[in-house]
């Protein structure tokens, strides 16, 4: 859900060049992904739900900034879920170019987003244990690069960057660090979470960080042109430093990347309407479970729709929408990590963040820093006639409206939210009930 493999760093490298790459990569964990990290380890333990960071939120703030909270990780969603497919195929495309463009391209992702619903379907422990075979499959490659990289011959010494832009490579790094939270919201589905959880997020920082900076560092040693850097770029590396056989490897990886990473996240978001529904704010379809594998298939059809919608959209302008809305919605779930330490302190926390509630507020002090960065960067950027910021704020006016809109805001569930998401409060949906 994090991470699958260093794709999509190609156009960080290309904006920062190779040495700004490995800056990033480095400092940007420190201030987004380990803060983060401890916020989901914390809440993860203490209110280990389905629906995850929307019950955070809605029991933290109350149900308004809860709706909030589910709106944003939804359109964010929109907007990164098309990004898979697309990357999907570009890769392809690197040793087939006759998908890469019209009815064939778009073919191909459609069917795509229907494989990993299909496998969605089938329930967490499938997608769980099918991901792990996928990130074993696609780290070969790039191991043989490292490998190849190390015992090639440097070549001519490289120019000075050009034309850096600092700010969008950041943006970039935030989203290739994103994703912390996601696992929360499958959380009853998750064996002991008190411990599990906390195992993950710290395990998962430490192999997503060496997955990215060790190959950058492979084809910076290599003294490859970071100019030729684009969307598909690991390709060209690979082949200019194993020939087409790793550059085929690498290619196949990036496809088993995208869709790994995509049906990951579908698991996750898919929570969210099912949850949502089941408190009012959706049509009651969306709760239906399947009662074999207990997953939310009217939930799953309906995003996978959904994501279908934006696959026009270029990667870059995807990528910087998501990361403005999905980085409130993370804000959001710092709120209410000091929320809950302040309403209820005698919270059972499994794992706790230590220093008390001053650390926690400093720990949120970094990702505010980074996403008014984003801001700042959705704003210069053109989405048409208009900028990311101004499609970005038009979202989150929409869902204030929604809220309001709906008829759980206006009463039939008050009584229900005036002490939300206790655990135990909604029925499990484990297999067979």
């Amino acid at each position: 859900m994090v991470a699958g493999g260093p794709y999509g760093l190609e156009d960080l490298i290309g904006k920062a060049g190779y040495r700004g790459t490995i800056i990033i990569l480095l400092l940007t964990p420190l201030l987004w992904s380990i803060p983060t990290a401890l916020m989901v380890s914390e809440l993860a333990t203490a209110l280990p739900c389905e629906g995850g960071f929307y019950v955070w939120v809605r029991r933290g703030l109350g149900p308004f900034w809860g709706f909030q909270e589910s709106w944003l990780t939804l359109t964010g969603s929109v907007f990164e879920m098309a990004l898979y497919p697309t990357l999907f195929v570009a890769y392809l495309s690197r040793f087939l170019p006759r998908f890469g463009t019209g009815y064939r391209a778009i073919g191909l992702e459609l069917a795509l987003i229907a494989l990993c619903a299909g496998w969605n379907v089938l329930g967490a422990k499938a997608v769980g244990e099918g991901s792990i075979w996928l990130n074993a499959l696609l780290f070969c490659p790039f191991l043989a690069m490292i490998i190849i990289a190390l015992h090639k011959p440097l070549g001519a010494p490289l120019a000075p960057a050009q034309h850096l832009d600092l700010a969008g490579g950041i943006v970039i790094a935030m989203w290739n660090y994103m994703g912390w939270d996601n696992l929360s919201t499958i959380a009853d589905e998750v064996d002991r979470p008190q411990r599990t959880y906390p195992l993950a997020m710290f395990g998962a920082v430490t192999l997503v960080i060496a997955s990215y900076v060790f190959p950058v560092m492979a084809v910076a040693a290599a003294r490859f042109d970071a100019g030729l850097w684009t969307t598909g770029g690991w390709v060209d590396a690979g082949e200019a430093l194993g020939g087409s056989i790793l550059a085929l490897g690498i290619a196949v990886a990036g496809m088993i990347g995208a869709l790994g990473s995509f049906s990951s996240l579908m698991l996750s978001f898919t929570r969210l309407p099912a949850v949502m529904a089941a408190d009012g704010y959706l049509p009651q379809a969306f709760a239906r479970h399947l009662k074999k594998t207990g997953a939310p298939w009217v939930a799953i059809v309906a995003c996978a729709i959904a994501w279908a919608a934006c696959l026009p959209l270029g990667f870059f302008h995807l990528l910087i929408l998501d990361v403005l809305l999905t980085g409130l919605s993370i804000l959001l779930e710092f709120a209410a990590l000091i929320g809950l330490r302040i309403r209820e302190p005698n919270l059972a926390r499994p794992y706790r963040i230590p220093g008390g509630i001053l650390a926690t507020i400093a720990i949120s002090v970094p990702p505010i820093a980074l996403l008014a960065l984003s801001v700042a960067r959705n704003e210069s950027e053109q989405v048409g006639t208009t900028n990311g910021l101004m499609i970005g704020s038009g979202i989150i006016l929409l869902g204030v409206l929604l809220y309001f809109a709906s008829p759980a805001s206006r009463g039939k569930n008050k009584n229900r939210e005036a002490h939300p998401a206790i655990p135990g409060d909604r029925p499990s949906h484990a297999p067979g009930e």
